[in-house]
């Protein structure tokens, strides 16, 4: 199957188990960089200026990466689907932050009326508080993956045990509930730092973003939102919504509510269609 750039058939494995973690370029250079700079200042102790030039260079690098969302600096990252989908003509609705009981079934009977899947990465808290729209989720058709298990907005700070600590709960909590484990994760806000490649690995896990994104959980614009999200679009687009944390239109509504409706008639107008991002990768 052709690929999409940072794509590769261990996307297709089922996370019942890890999967090898092969550190980026930029870690691979990070390791070299701090033990090459001791090693500098130990045999020529005057070089320290650019030993710590070195490393403090490293660490602008490593943040930026986790800064940037759609970075595959620090490891693999699905910001695309692959060239087969896109051949189908599919895209890919991702819709994060949820459940949420005044939202979430609006959302689900939008996708019914156009036949879309989406893909719904729930947060674990969420999920565990909500049981019965995670079973309705998979009822209808679509997938339930991965979106932490607190969501906390400092997540891009914690240290590989606290990754692993949440991550493995919200896999535990959203595996009991859908009746199969999440296959991929998204950051917070889509910030991480270089210790969540190997939990992810660990747990099976693949990182995945979007294309592009409405920012809607801050755009109370409905129009602006879907300008957003439909400039330039094209089959093999990831797209971000929320049916959680969202932003409300002028009219008092969800603003995801007032955008679905429009984009999937855009979707459909343009000869595309909406799936999860486990069919775009079958």
């Amino acid at each position: 199957m052709p690929a999409a750039p940072g794509y590769n058939r261990a996307y297709m494995k089922t996370p019942t188990s890890g999967r090898p973690w092969r550190p980026s370029s930029l870690i691979v250079a990070a390791w070299v960089v701090h033990p090459g700079a001791l090693a500098a200042w130990l045999v020529w102790p005057d070089s320290w200026p650019w030993g710590l030039a070195a490393l403090v260079a490293c660490h602008i690098a490593l943040t930026g990466a986790g800064l940037w969302p759609r970075s595959r600096l620090l490891g693999p990252n699905l910001t695309r689907l692959p060239a087969a989908a896109a051949e189908r003509g599919e895209v890919a609705l991702t819709i994060d932050d949820g459940p949420e009981p005044s939202v979430t079934p609006a959302v689900l009977d939008l996708l019914d009326r156009y036949a879309a899947r989406a893909s719904f990465f729930c947060i674990g808290e969420r999920a565990a508080a909500h049981p019965a729209l995670i079973a309705e989720i998979v009822r209808r058709g679509h997938t339930v993956e991965n979106h932490s298990h607190g969501h906390r907005h400092h997540f891009s700070l914690f240290g590989p045990a606290r990754i692993r600590r949440d991550l493995e709960q919200a896999q535990r909590v959203i595996a009991g509930l859908a009746g199969s484990a999440p296959h991929f994760f998204r950051a917070p806000a889509g910030l991480r730092n270089p210790f969540l490649e190997p939990v992810l690995a660990h747990l099976g896990l693949h990182l995945a973003s979007w294309t592009r994104r409405g920012f809607d959980t801050r755009e109370g614009d409905p129009d602006k939102v879907l300008t957003r999200l439909t400039r330039d679009l094209a089959a093999g687009d990831i797209l971000l919504l929320h049916d959680g944390h969202g932003a409300r239109s002028p009219n008092g509504r969800p603003v995801i509510l007032d955008v679905l409706p429009v984009l999937l008639d855009s979707l459909r107008a343009a000869g595309l269609h909406s799936v999860t991002l486990r069919q775009a990768l079958q």
